[in-house]
This record gives C-alpha cells, structure tokens and sequence, in this order.
C-alpha cells in the first residue's frame, strides 16, 4: 500500500504525506470540493484537480492491482511462477509491462508455433537461437518424424516457435513500442468508392503525419473517418530500422543459424509484433486524443457555467422564430412562470404593430427588468424588433444561447417543472432562466447537449461523463446554493448530497417552509452527520439568525468566528463586512491542531464579503447592424462578435450571423499561443477581422491579431 501511495506521490510530484491524507479522506466519503476548500491543512493545500487526480491515480492502482493477483493465479495454475517472476509481477509499476511479463504465460489458441510445438519442434529451436557455428541441416534432421517430413519442415516449425518466442520477449517488445513512440507515421488513406460520400474527411484522404506531433483533434477526425467507413489507416515505423535493432538484441553472430534467427525475427515481427505493438499504440494515442478532448470539453463546461448571471430579476424570456411566430414568456424573481403567449412580427404574418404594442404591455403589467431573447433562427431580427420599442422604463436586452433549451423543453425535468405546458414554452422559459442564472438552469441539462466539445461522440463516454460530471459539482459548489430556492437537480451536485438527499430536502421544505438554520438540516430525513459535514459549507440561506449560515465559513469555524468577535468586543454580525475589524485580527492567537494558516485566511477573506458569488456581471453586445448573412462579409472587415465555443485549434466566434467563423489558433494573437483558453474564454466579447469567406462551403476565417 505504502508503495502505491509513494508511487502516485511521485508522479504528481507531491509529498507523500499529502497523498496519504487526501486518499485517506477520499476513503472515508468526503468529497472533492469539501477536500479542496476545508481541509487544506490536511492535503497540503492541494487543489480539486490535484486531488481528483489522486482519486484517478488510486483506482488504476487497485485495477493493476486485481489484475496482477488474477495474472499470478493464472502462472500459477500452470506450475510456472518462480519466486523470481512473482517478485517482479508485483513489483510491476505499469499495465503494459505487466501485459509483456504475461504474454508468454497467456492462454494461446491454435497458432503456428504452438503447432510446431505439439510436432516436438521446440528442442530446435532452442539449438538454433544458440546460434552454434555447426552446420544446420544435419541437425533438423533428427527432428524427422511421421508429423515432420523433411529437414525444411521441421526449420520452418522452429523459426514459428522462434517468431514467437520474438514476439513474447519484453524486451524485445520495448525496442519497438520505443520506436513507435518517436518515429511512426500515421497514414490514412479514402476507402475505394467512398470519396464523394465521404467528402467531409478530405483533408486525410491521402494523409501520412508523425503520430507523436498529430494534435488530438486530427487524430480523432481521422479514426472518425475510419470507424464510418471512410478512411484506411494504418500506423508503422520505420521496418529496417526495427530489424537492425532487433538483429543487434537477438543475433550473436554470423552462422548459418543465425541466418535462420534473423528469418524468425522478420517473420515474427511483421506477423506479430508490428500489429500488437500497432494496435497498443493506436489505442494508446487515441486515449491521449481522448483526454486531451475531454479536458477542452470540461474547461468549456466550466466556463459556461460560471458565466456571468443576471441574478433575481423580472424577465421577458423571447424564443424567435419565424412562421411559427416568437414565443414569449414572463419570469418572476425565481424564475417562475406568470404569463406566455406567442407574437407574429416577422414574414408570413407580420403583425408588428400588434405584436409591439404586446411585448411593451407584458413589460408594464409584469414590471419586467430585462429580455432575454434565444440566438437561433430569427434571433437577429427579433432584437432589431425588440430594441426598438419604447417602454415606460429602461429594459436591458439581451441575447442569449439557446444551446440545451431544446433538449431541457423536451426532458422529464422540464415536463415534471411545467406538465401542462408544451415544449416551445418549457423552452423559452429555458432562455429566461438562462440570463438570470446560467448555472441553475445549465445543471437541468446533459453537458454534451450544450454544444460547447469537440468530438465529444467519439471519446470514452465514462470517462466524459465522470470529467463533466466532477465540473458542475465543482462550478456548483464553488458558487454555492441557496438553500431555500434551489432546485432539486441543483442541489444534487452539492457536496454531499445526490438525487435522494436533494429530494429529501425539497420535500421537507415543502412541508415545513424555508430552512432558517444550516443545523435545520439534520432534520431532514436520512441526511445524518457525514452529510451535514460535507454539504453545510456550500448552502446559503439568505435570512438565517446566523449570518455566518450565509457564507462559506464551515459551522465547524463557527466556535473560531465567535471567538473573534469576543475578542473585538462585538456580535459576529458587526464583525461580518467591517475590513478595519479584520485585517486587525491576528491569526496565530486562533490556530490549532486542525486549524491552521490556509483555514483562517479563508474564513477571514469570507468575512468582509461574505457569500461574494465569484461569477462576474453579465455584459451586452452588440452586434454589426450592417452584417446579417454571410454574404454582406467582406475581406478585411472588423467586427464585434462573442466566443461561443474552444477547441485546441482555435474558437469559433458568432458574428451576428448563422454561421460562427474561425479564429485559428495562429490568429489569436501576436505571439505564440500553445493553449487557446490563455487567450480566450466562453462568451467573451472580441474584435475580429474577417481574414476570408468561403460562401460555397459556408466557412468564415477570422483574426484577433492587432485587434
């Protein structure tokens, strides 16, 4: 055990005391996001990346763990395990190696060699990988028999044995997966008859690349390609210069035995060690891609949900569209619904004097504070519509993405929040919702439905989903959540918690009204100690006796809080927002044995602004009013425009049209950019100039450089 904690230590380059603890705590049920802000003095202030990496890290420890008990078992049950070969099974740090360490102990099918074997050929072999300056002949000749006809015959049955002795070598099998890892070349090439229907995969129709330097993203385009049909690929290095490294491992000298050797080593290795060292390198790679894939995808996710929100105001919620008419509704403070009925401004109909006079009563008579209109089709024309109406009072208008609010209108969340309504209303409550708080309603939805990845269809969906899964629980519980507003599917990421607790907890609050204490929640059914620790920190209720129920200070540094308090002389609720009180505060007179410098910072930064929610203000934008279609694009021009999705090549920004152009990573800035989250970020506003327009395939170059 010891040696596995050691062994993660090492690789994170974090101590071992560090990693000792957080797997300790991890093991007891306590959560990343508990882990991460109230037990800092135990981890060594490690971050939630670092310890989920640390939770990942010890599960593929006990997996290569159970498989080298099962591998044990196996050599064995065949009488074949040595002290020597369970020493070095156990002392195993890696699953490949363990694979080349079983390879010759595995359970074969019918194979050549095996064959040969079975024809009592194996002796041969042997004598000729001693390479002995004796002629050959003579001695296959002895290996005659009524299963082996002639001298030929029993070589080539020895040379398969040698192929496969070749292939099973560990070393031998390292000399080549080293020459993979920085010489192979990934080839792909069109599938005969498939290029009209496979045009979307052009650019590898005839493509060779060095695998080590293909970005993920092309490396997941192009096994796309292959598992649609589209694309051969195939991945090799160079063969001469694996048979001169495999000739100076396994040939001793030039004898005529050897000359057989050198066969059996081509044989073995263009038979059977060039396609596992193939396939385990191809599934290696696109695991990388894959990973690489899902951390864009999270970092997205993450910046969606904490985009800025709007916070508890009346809203206008607008999903334009055409023939079928905008689809309008009103939302009180708390995103509940109070009105919805459907306007027709724009062609067929065109009823814009009736349809304006609609929307300016609706925002009288429900005292609305902003609109929030969808960017899907009309979405432009809409806002022209909208901002130029006169209210009573000033209205902020916004645009806002749409991306989710379909599959939310259609979900069994949103027919269980609004069974009597039907989708098109679910989602331009969903819009609404949206402006106000980005995170409670994004939470409702799947994250590979928001249209924020990058081949998200292709990866390992496990995987993704834990990856994605972990970010809303961290965006969640770094917000933190009112207690008595919150929905159920909001409080399930909440630390601690899950569907059955958040269930529990609406249903008390139901029956009992709000929540006037954190303490009220051991109330609740079945959330006993364990659960009241991990989630108590990340609820906030606004009202609460206890202004300190309204922060992130844990209740277990309530006795510390008070202690402070005292000592100024003052209620906690004096000593909450006076800087001049806390900056005269001296840490050292309130540390102890579970509470040192890392949690007494934290608690005095919460205190002079207590529940500070960390997302920024929501902006407007707006865009070109000249630029409606691709085809007003012109060269050269400089336009507003917002980031609406990052991939490692580049973002895609929207312009103010249907299609979002490119910005390619090249064009991001004046310098040498490796990661494009350094430079940009979801729902950013930016300058761009349009570089080229191809109007034929609807793609749109853009530029930030300068700008």
């Amino acid at each position: 055990m010891f040696q596995n904690h050691s062994s993660i230590a090492q690789s994170l380059g974090l101590s071992l005391r560090s990693v000792e603890n957080t797997i300790r705590l991890l093991e007891e049920g306590a959560t990343i996001p508990f882990i991460s802000r109230y037990r800092k003095e135990v981890t060594g202030g490690l971050d939630e990346v670092q310890i989920a990496r640390i939770g990942e890290l010890k599960e593929k420890q006990m997996e290569l763990d159970k498989r080298k008990e099962y591998i044990l078992k196996s050599i064995s049950e065949q009488e074949k395990l040595t002290p020597e070969l369970e020493m070095e099974i156990r002392r195993c740090p890696d699953s490949t190696h363990l694979e080349d360490l079983y390879l010759p102990y595995k359970p074969k099918r019918q194979t050549r060699a095996e064959i040969a074997r079975k024809k009592g050929l194996e002796g041969l072999a042997r004598w000729l990988m001693s390479q002995q300056q004796r002629p050959v002949e003579p001695e296959a000749e002895r290996y005659i028999s009524d299963e082996v006809g002639n001298a030929a015959e029993a070589l080539k049955g020895a040379r398969d044995i040698i192929a496969e002795w070749i292939n099973e070598d560990s070393g031998a099998r390292q000399i080549v997966r080293q020459i993979f890892a920085h010489e192979a070349m990934i080839t792909s090439k069109v599938m005969k008859g498939k290029e009209q229907e496979g045009e979307k995969f052009s650019d590898y129709f005839d493509f060779t690349a060095p695998i080590a330097r293909l970005p993920s993203h092309r490396l997941l385009a192009i096994r796309r390609g292959e598992k649609e049909g589209f694309l051969r690929v195939s991945i090799s290095p160079d063969d001469e210069h694996c048979f001169r490294r495999l000739e100076k491992k396994l040939v001793k000298n030039n004898s005529e035995a050897a000359d057989h050797v050198i066969e059996a080593m081509k044989d073995g290795y263009k038979r059977l060690l060039k396609p596992s060292i193939e396939t385990e390198y191809a599934n290696l790679t696109r695991e990388k891609a894959e990973e690489a894939s899902i951390t864009v995808f999270a970092e997205n996710l993450r910046q969606l949900l904490l985009a800025p929100p709007l916070g508890q105001q009346r809203i206008l919620g607008i999903d334009p569209g055409y023939r079928t008419g905008c689809k309008l509704v009103c939302l009180d403070e708390q995103g509940n619904l109070l009105h919805n009925e459907t306007i027709y401004p724009h062609p067929p109909q065109n009823e814009r004097g009736k349809a304006g006079n609609k929307v300016v009563k609706l925002v009288s008579t429900y005292r609305i504070d902003a609109i929030a209109i969808g960017n899907g089709t009309a979405s432009r024309e809409t806002e022209g519509f909208i901002t130029g109406l006169r209210y009573e009072k000033e209205v902020n208008v916004f645009v806002v993405s749409e991306s989710g609010a379909s599959v939310y209108s259609a979900s069994k969340v949103a027919r269980e929040e609004f069974p009597e309504y039907d989708v098109t209303v679910r989602g331009a409550i969903s819009i609404g919702r949206r402006l106000s708080d980005p995170l409670a309603e994004l939470v409702k939805i799947d994250p590979k439905a928001i249209g924020v990845g990058q081949y998200q269809h292709d990866v390992d969906q496990v995987k993704l989903k834990r990856s994605l899964d972990l970010t809303v629980e961290s965006c969640v519980n770094l917000v933190g959540v009112n207690l008595n507003t919150a929905s159920r599917h909001l409080l399930t990421y909440v630390s601690g918690l899950g569907e059955s607790l958040a269930n529990n907890i609406v249903e008390w609050r139901s029956q009992n009204g709000p929540f006037r204490s954190r303490r009220e929640l051991m109330k609740v059914p079945r959330l006993g100690e364990r659960a009241y620790e991990q989630c108590a920190g990340f609820l906030r209720i606004t009202e609460a006796e206890n202004p300190l129920d309204n922060s992130a200070v844990h209740p277990e540094s309530y006795p510390i809080v008070e202690q402070m308090a005292k000592d100024l002389k003052c209620s906690v609720r004096e000593l909450i927002g006076n800087k001049e009180r806390i900056t005269a505060i001296d840490k050292e007179k309130y540390k102890n044995e579970t509470v040192g410098e890392e949690t007494l910072v934290d608690i005095l930064q919460e205190l002079q602004k207590p529940g500070l929610d960390p997302r920024s203000k929501v902006q407007t934008l707006e865009f070109d009013p000249s630029i409606r279609l691709i085809d007003d694009l012109q060269e050269g021009m400089t336009l507003p425009g917002i980031v609406t999705n990052i991939t490692q090549f580049g973002c895609f920004v929207d312009i103010g049209i249907k299609e979002n152009g490119l910005v390619h990573i090249s064009e991001l800035a004046n310098r040498f950019v490796s990661n494009v989250s350094e430079v940009v970020s979801l729902h950013q506003h930016v300058k761009v100039k349009v570089l080229s327009v191809n109007r034929e395939r609807k793609r749109i170059q853009l530029s930030m450089k300068g700008l």
